[in-house]
C-alpha cells in the first residue's frame, strides 16, 4: 500500500505480524505504519494517491460492498480479526492488502469511537462535469453552502432513493464522499453522480431548458404541492442557517415552500429535500 503523504504515524511494523489464508494479514500493533492511512482526515485523504483525485474511506460492509460494485478501486482494508466480514473476499480478489486486528487495535489505529467490522480505503472516482451531468438527467438537486456532511449524506440518500439523477454542490458544501456523508447515505453516493460548481447563482441562471425551483420557507413562496412538475427540473436548497442567497433566489424560475404548522419556521434541509424530491419526482421512475 502506498505510504501516506501527511498525518501518518511512523511506528515500526508489528514484529508478530502474520498472514492467514485468503491474503488477510494479522496486525496486533496500532502504531504499525501500514494502518496509519486509516486515521487520516477527509482532507488528508483527498491528498493521497497518484491519480490526482485522492482517496475516500468507506465504513461497514454495505458501504464497502457498494463501493466495490460501483467499480471504485480499493487501496487497503482493515477488518475485524475475530469475525472477518464476507466482503473481504471481494477486496482480496481485487488484490487489496487486507489487515485484520482486534477491536482495541483498530480503535487505537483509526481514532474512531465506533469501529465497524470493515473499513476500506478507495481511490476517488474522477469528478463529474456539471454541464455534462445536467445534460444526461432530467432531475438534479443543487446545494448551496450545506457544510454538514450528515446533511449532505441524507440529501444524497433521499435524491437517489426518489429517482433523481444527479447532485450539484458549491465549494462551500460538504463532500458526498466524506466519511460521515457516506455512512449516512449508506453508499448511495456511488449511484448518484455529483459535480461541483463555483457559483450556484450563475449555474442556476444558465440551466437553459431545465426549470429551477428554489426551496425557501418564505411565506410568499408558492406552495410546493400546487406547483407544476416540469419535465426537466432542478431543485435548489441552501444552508439551514441562512437559506439560499438573494442572488440564487432571483436566478431561479420559481420560489417554492413546504407549508408548516404554526410556530415552526423551517425543516432540516435534508428533510425538506426529501419532501421536494418526492413531490417532484420523475414519474417514469416512481409513478405518481
Amino acid at each position: 500500500m502506498p505510504s501516506s503523504r501527511s498525518g501518518s504515524r511512523t511506528g515500526p511494523a508489528s514484529p508478530t505480524t502474520t498472514e492467514r489464508g485468503g491474503g488477510v494479514i494479522d496486525v496486533d500493533d496500532p502504531t504499525d505504519a501500514r494502518l496509519a492511512p486509516f486515521a487520516l482526515s477527509d482532507r488528508q485523504l483527498r491528498a493521497q494517491g497518484d491519480g490526482g483525485h485522492g482517496w475516500f474511506l468507506a465504513e461497514g460492509d454495505l458501504v464497502v460492498e457498494r463501493a466495490l460494485n460501483a467499480g471504485c478501486r480499493p487501496v487497503a482494508a482493515l477488518v475485524d480479526a475475530a469475525r472477518v466480514p464476507a466482503v473481504t473476499d471481494g477486496l482480496a480478489a481485487a488484490g487489496t492488502p487486507v489487515y485484520a486486528a482486534g477491536e482495541d487495535v483498530r480503535r487505537a489505529a483509526t481514532r474512531l469511537g465506533v469501529i465497524q467490522p470493515v473499513l476500506a480505503l478507495f481511490e476517488r472516482p474522477a469528478p463529474c462535469d456539471a454541464a455534462e451531468l445536467v445534460a444526461r438527467t432530467d432531475r438534479v438537486v443543487v446545494v448551496q453552502a450545506v457544510d454538514n456532511p450528515a446533511n449532505v449524506g441524507a440529501i444524497v440518500r433521499n435524491a437517489a432513493g426518489l429517482g433523481w439523477g444527479g447532485l450539484v454542490l458549491d465549494r462551500e458544501s460538504a463532500d458526498p464522499f466524506a466519511r460521515r456523508a457516506l455512512r449516512v447515505a449508506m453508499g448511495t453516493a456511488f449511484a448518484l453522480p455529483h459535480a461541483r460548481v463555483a457559483d450556484v447563482e450563475a449555474f442556476a441562471a444558465g440551466l437553459g431548458d431545465m426549470t429551477t425551483y428554489a426551496l425557501t420557507p418564505a411565506p410568499d413562496a408558492d406552495d410546493l404541492a400546487a406547483v407544476p412538475v416540469p419535465a426537466r427540473l432542478a431543485v435548489v436548497v441552501g444552508s439551514e442557517r441562512d437559506g439560499l442567497t438573494c442572488g440564487v433566489l432571483r436566478a431561479c424560475d420559481r420560489r417554492v415552500r413546504i407549508p408548516l404548522a404554526p410556530g415552526v419556521d423551517s425543516l432540516n434541509v435534508a428533510a425538506a429535500t426529501a419532501i421536494a424530491c418526492h413531490q417532484l419526482r420523475p414519474s417514469e421512475v416512481l409513478p405518481r
